[in-house]
């Protein structure tokens, strides 16, 4: 190969490179999108916990909206009040107010109420004992006591009580909707503080049927219905609807009359942490006092 080749080469790779590189630049000066700066720092402000608490897919989702103006600081629920207020003295806007929620659970049908049909043995999760015959409890409906929601919730807001129920701290919740997801059988839910009122069962028996299985189920009765304000609740399929549409009409008379208290007016944590572990009612020796139905193991 002679020397005038390989120079020809070098000439034509070289050209081609070029033309190539400033093809590229050109599209790059055109196509090129603008980011505003404060996106960064804004995303630097928030937890970075992206747990889509917000309705957002992410905190830097949250700090592209909130530069926009279209939601307002407060709206990331896992900030303190304090930082709340930093990112709105960065961005030169008020901190803005937003409705607090918490996630509460449809059940109260603890270890201490609720009967066992038979004992679960395996991995300890909520999934993996619902797979496995239902987990043992007798309403198919329950909490089945094994602390999924704990375990997902990354904000320390959830802990098991003494009778197998999990206790939602309103000060640490941020709705992210992570224990809903987890629970197998669809029993919490994320409303606002101002919410009190609440149905705490699923079980779709009625009568004596379902307070065999469990002493705080309802039993659609219908009299939380009669004593509410009107139309706030409905009966459909055996349990109370509450509309919270109509949440100003709520107030604590509509659980007076409930003969298993599966409807209640809650302020704050919605179940108590129940004995000290340790104590004579310890959670060891509460497990061990459950109600058990004639039945044999799950495994």
């Amino acid at each position: 190969m002679t020397t005038a080749t390989v120079l020809t080469s070098v000439y034509i790779l070289g050209g081609v490179g070029l033309a190539f590189g400033s093809l590229i630049a050109i599209a790059n000066r055109k196509l090129k999108v603008w980011e505003d700066p404060r996106i960064d720092t804004i995303t630097d402000l928030l937890p970075g916990a992206n747990c889509g608490a917000c309705g957002f897919a992410g905190c830097r989702a949250f700090a592209e909206e909130a530069i926009g103006g279209s939601v307002a600081p407060a709206e990331c629920t896992v900030l303190s009040r304090m930082e709340v207020e930093a990112v709105a003295a960065f961005l030169g806007v008020e901190a803005g107010q937003a409705t607090k929620r918490v996630a509460r659970l449809l059940c109260a049908g603890g270890s201490d109420v609720a009967l066992q049909k038979a004992q679960y043995h395996g991995i300890e999760s909520c999934a993996a004992a619902v797979a496995v015959g239902g987990g043992g409890k007798g309403c198919t409906w329950g909490c089945i006591g094994l602390a999924d929601c704990a375990v997902a919730c990354d904000f320390d807001a959830i802990r098991m009580n003494a009778v197998d129920l999990p206790v939602v701290d309103p000060e640490k919740c941020t709705a992210c909707n992570d224990c809903v997801e987890a629970c197998p059988l669809d029993l919490f839910e994320l409303m606002p503080v101002e919410q009190k009122l609440i149905v705490q069962c699923k079980s779709l028996l009625e009568g004596d049927e379902s307070t065999e299985l469990c002493a705080v189920a309802c039993n659609a009765c219908g009299r939380c219905a009669v004593d509410a304000a009107p139309g706030l609740i409905e009966m459909v399929e055996g349990l109370p609807v509450i509309d919270y549409t109509k949440n100003e009409l709520a107030d604590p008379s509509a659980c007076d009359r409930c003969p298993t208290g599966a409807i209640v007016w809650v302020e704050g944590a919605q179940f108590g942490l129940g004995p000290e572990p340790g104590s004579i009612t310890s959670d060891k020796e509460a497990y061990d006092r459950r109600p058990l139905m004639a039945g044999s193991d799950v495994a």
